[in-house]
């Protein structure tokens, strides 16, 4: 087995704690969580509504995998983390399905917790899958 490979995308979100951005390893890419932070803005407000928030979390996954040539299409399973889970379920999973046709959607699992890093109402990581 090769040793893992650390990625840290130039162009990529501000990370807001001591992460990389992704990991490689076994042919598979472990993207850290992402915020709904602006990479062009780090120190902006985060946008406000779960549906700008949860766009603006899979935009910054787009820059993280576009960063090691991967895209969405590659994603095998993806974790959320909702703060507000009962209340924003519906509107993020409208969102949601909106990157993807509805015959390639990625496992996933939908997670409520009490609070997430600046105070977001969302957080997304992902596990994926390199091409052979």
């Amino acid at each position: 087995m090769t040793n893992p490979l650390f990625h840290m995308i130039s162009d990529g979100p501000r990370p807001v704690a001591p992460f990389s951005h992704a990991v490689e390893a076994g042919g598979f890419v472990f993207v850290t969580g992402q915020m709904p932070t602006d990479p062009a803005a780090p120190d902006a407000p985060l946008p406000e509504g779960i549906e700008a928030q949860t766009r603006r979390v899979v935009e910054n996954l787009k820059i993280v995998l576009n960063g090691i040539g991967l895209d969405l299409s590659h994603i095998v399973m993806a974790r959320i983390y909702l703060t507000e889970f009962y209340r924003d379920y519906e509107a993020m999973n409208e969102v949601w399905q909106s990157y993807f046709p509805a015959d390639r959607r990625p496992a996933r699992t939908t997670i409520g917790v009490t609070g997430l890093a600046c105070h977001a109402l969302v957080e997304i990581d992902l596990v994926v899958k390199k091409p052979e």
